[in-house]
């Protein structure tokens, strides 16, 4: 960072900043020295946010990228900047204003891109932006505005549309992740990367969590297999060839939409995708009446808040008192 000192001119104190062999001043207005070393304080900090905001958002985002190794996000990145980096990729970080963002916004309704995948890709420029700071490559991420989170989506498959679904897996490996998905509730990251240890059959429970991965936002949880699962899982684990419990001609699966997708239409679901399975165990279990702090558990919520606010209303129990008490 550039040297900086604190002086006396003309009765009130200054900064002295050497900047390429030239000193700068600039005056704080008092003759105060407490409220001047406080001053000169927050100015040192705002100059090595400055100093370290030197790196265009591209080598951020190519880092942060790096960053993540083989999780699906790295994949998803490599498709994201496609539509992020020719809008942000040579400005620095200082320069990524809200008219920028919004502009950002703007152009991609206007190509028919819907709220939530926009606010999805801007949260991706806001994540890649705060872990430059946490890495010391950035003093201060600015802030980025997005569109408003869309209202909770009530599609979830019924138990036929769920059976029709199972039946018109043309692969193993697809029925595999269906019938797990359905009955954990787990994500389709999560799913993608199990590995056989993690699956204990004799306490019949599934650790999703990642062996040496640490917790991030999105939560994993320990649940244990219900029959059907214990099946599917006992069925692929006679046919394994490899460590990952979804795997294909030997090898992980890195995606599944477009075999996905295969499948839906097959079965004759439309506006169906892998997160709706999650959606959908989700809702079964708040229909079964179960605790909502149970079902947060289960799918690895960071708080019940947050189960409260979408699955609730499909309890048989929701408002029911308060119901009552409107009885004249």
């Amino acid at each position: 960072m550039s040297e900086t000192k604190l002086r006396l001119y003309r009765g009130k104190y200054a900064i002295y900043e050497r900047v390429g062999g030239v000193s700068v001043r600039r005056s704080l207005g008092t003759a105060d020295k407490a409220e001047a070393i406080a001053m000169a304080a927050e100015a040192r900090q705002l100059l090595k946010s400055r100093d370290k905001d030197t790196l265009p958002f591209r080598d951020l985002w190519s880092r942060y990228r790096e960053s993540l190794g083989s999780r699906p996000a790295a994949t998803t990145m490599k498709y994201e900047a496609v539509a992020i980096l020719p809008v942000f990729g040579d400005l620095r970080a200082v320069a990524i204003t809200a008219e920028l963002c919004r502009a950002y916004v703007k152009a991609r309704r206007d190509l028919g891109r819907k709220d939530g995948a926009i606010r999805t890709e801007l949260n991706r420029v806001r994540a890649c932006l705060n872990w430059s700071v946490k890495e010391g490559l950035l003093g201060r991420a600015p802030e980025i505005v997005r569109p408003p989170s869309p209202p909770p989506r009530d599609r979830h498959l019924t138990r036929e549309e769920a059976a029709k679904l199972v039946e018109a897996c043309a692969a193993p490996h697809m029925r595999t992740f269906v019938v797990l998905a359905l009955t954990t509730g787990a994500r389709m990251s999560a799913i993608l990367e199990l590995e056989w240890p993690q699956v204990d059959f004799v306490a019949r429970r599934i650790n999703l969590v990642k062996p040496g991965a640490s917790q991030t936002a999105k939560r994993r949880a320990i649940v244990p297999m219900n029959p059907r699962c214990l099946d599917e899982l006992q069925a692929a684990k006679a046919r394994a060839t490899g460590t990952h419990v979804i795997e294909f001609r030997g090898a992980p699966v890195v995606g599944i939409k477009t075999a996905f997708n295969a499948t839906c239409r097959r079965a004759g679901l439309s506006d169906v995708s892998p997160h709706i399975l999650r959606h959908t165990a989700a809702v079964r279990m708040a229909e079964a009446g179960r605790p909502m702090s149970e079902i947060s558990q289960f799918l690895g919520h960071a708080s019940t808040a947050t189960t409260e606010k979408i699955y609730a209303r499909y309890s048989p129990e929701y408002l029911r008192e308060s119901a009552s008490a409107l009885d004249f």
